[in-house]
Formats: C-alpha cells, structure tokens, sequence
C-alpha cells in the first residue's frame, strides 16, 4: 500500500469536507492507496503530468487534486470544496505551486 504526502494544508482542508464526502475521499484514496482506480475521476494534465481530480458529489461538490504515479507514495496536492462550474484558476494555481514542490525522481 502506497503511502500519503498531503502538500500544503491539503489535509487541514478536509474538516470543510461534510462527514459523507470525508468517507469518500478516504475510500477513494485508499483504492488509490491500493492501485485500484477510484470511483469519479478525470485527468488534470494543465496541472502536471499524471496528476488527477478526485470528484466527490454530496450535498456539494468536492475535490481532491493528486498525483498517484511515483513510486514512493501518493501526493495530494489540494483538497477543497467546489464552488464554480470549472475548477477555480485560485485553486489550479495553488495544486501547481505544490506540483513543483515534489522532489525530482
């Protein structure tokens, strides 16, 4: 099982997250966790290469921005509640700020 690195406040951004959407994004992170593909996702190339949306759908919209492909664990990027049709540039911006803060392979 791969392990976690949560960027920034992404973890600290979880407590905005209802009780049902917190469940979801841990169930999906642990599939992720275990290779598997999560339940709703899409491909956030403007990002970073390989990095992806985790799209929770509760009484709101949530989203979990991550990269799953290296070797020594899964980086979450951003964590956040939607509020917008597409995603903010405010929080594409920041989950690119902490794409370049992971270390080289």
């Amino acid at each position: 099982m791969k392990k976690i690195f949560w960027l920034g406040s992404s973890y600290d951004d979880l407590p905005e997250f209802s009780k049902p959407a917190k469940q979801n994004a841990g169930y999906n992170l642990d599939k992720v966790q275990r290779g598997q593909e999560p339940q709703d996702w899409k491909p956030m190339t403007s990002i970073g290469r390989g990095v992806k949306e985790l799209r929770i759908h509760c009484e709101n919209e949530y989203r979990v921005i991550y990269l799953a492909q290296r070797n020594e664990g899964i980086y979450v990027l951003h964590s956040f509640v939607k509020k917008t049709e597409q995603t903010s540039l405010k929080d594409r911006e920041l989950a690119k700020r902490r794409f370049k803060e992971i270390p080289s392979d």
